[in-house]
């Protein structure tokens, strides 16, 4: 005969260090929303809220899955996931680079002079946000689960929503240049979106 007994809130209950650890995610991550809302309403964008929001789903999904980084590190999904958060850093590190030195920026990297059409640009006109997207998905794939992939989809939403701002900011600085650029690339993957 099977019991159907009702859970206790014994059966819910943490230990105490899943309690201190859960404590210590939560810690990290409202001190980090705190620095990543400081630095969001220093600038003047009009693009900064949408991407405030895809920074912290990316930092929800990372504490989310804190605990599951390492493990099994030869499974499929561990590897798939190095792969995504590895693109998602060499991806960031070259639009940066990109930025800074083609697009003669005139203080602030956001404030590029000129359309930077080599290297990931050449085919994509949002390197850096594809790299949200990638370490995303990596940091979603080291424990898949439903709240995961709610944040890794809020995460897409904003990051598209984010780039759609940043065009409309791109086509008035750079005009019918900027849409001829629309043109030729994709917004994050090549050949695809």
């Amino acid at each position: 005969m099977t019991d159907y007994t009702r859970p206790t809130l014994q059966h819910y209950s943490l230990s105490k260090s899943d309690h201190k650890f859960t404590m210590i995610k939560f810690g990290i991550f409202i001190l980090l929303s705190i620095l990543l809302l400081a630095f969001t309403l220093n600038r003047p964008h009009p693009h900064r809220f949408p991407r405030f929001f895809a920074f912290e789903s990316l930092l929800g999904l990372v504490i989310l899955n804190a605990r599951s980084w390492f493990l099994n590190p030869f499974s499929l999904r561990q590897i798939v996931s190095w792969i995504f958060l590895l693109s998602s850093l060499v991806l960031a590190i070259h639009g940066f680079r990109l930025l800074r030195t083609a697009g003669s920026p005139t203080d602030d990297i956001e404030e590029t002079t000129q359309i930077v059409t080599i290297g990931a640009y050449r085919y994509i006109r949002h390197p850096l946000y594809c790299s949200l997207i990638l370490g995303g998905g990596g940091a979603f794939l080291k424990n898949p689960s439903f709240l995961g992939l709610i944040l890794f989809v809020t995460l897409s939403s904003f990051v598209y929503l984010t780039g759609k701002i940043e065009e409309g900011e791109n086509i008035i600085r750079f005009g019918e240049k900027y849409r001829d650029y629309m043109e030729k690339t994709r917004m994050f993957i090549p050949f695809l979106i």
